[in-house]
């Protein structure tokens, strides 16, 4: 449930502003390693007082848009955390902030319960509680040598 406070600034927004974020100093723009791409690494909307983060599918991506950690899953799913931590931060936001995450597996079957051990891990160094909602799905993903990318939505005051 949204803070009430969260509630009542959202129906005070006379507006919608709109801010692409961005953080170059962990991972490039999307359009530098995907041409052509049509995204951004995700927007900032503020409703009033009330921020909404929409993180794009965030993966195993070096500042220069090359895959990091090929074949090791484990690995990939680190770089992907630090990556969209980068993005919270570069907004004034943090995984405590998260309230939604959308999880794609190349291959579940081989990968969910490694990813569920370091998700557990990682959520429990963030102290997230309670910990967003999530769902996991087995997709391709945009290059063959990713194995996970997350997309995420985060809520906060600023």
């Amino acid at each position: 449930m949204l803070n009430p406070d969260v509630l009542t600034e959202l129906a005070k927004a006379a507006s919608i502003d709109k801010k692409k974020i961005t953080n170059l100093g962990v991972l490039n723009e999307a359009y530098d390693y995907a041409k052509p791409s049509s995204f951004s690494r995700g927007l900032r909307l503020e409703f009033g007082r009330v921020v909404v983060l929409l993180i794009s599918g965030t993966a195993s991506i070096d500042e220069h848009g090359a895959t990091v950690h090929v074949g090791d899953f484990r690995a990939q799913l680190r770089r992907t955390y630090s990556n969209i931590t980068g993005l919270l931060e570069s907004s004034g936001a943090s995984w405590k902030d998260i309230v939604r995450t959308t999880c794609y597996l190349r291959d579940i079957d081989r990968d969910y319960e490694a990813f569920n051990q370091e998700r557990t891990k990682f959520f429990a160094e963030q102290g997230l509680d309670p910990l967003p909602a999530s769902t996991g799905i087995q997709a391709i993903l945009c290059r063959p040598d990713l194995l996970i990318e997350i997309e995420a939505i985060a809520i906060f005051l600023k």
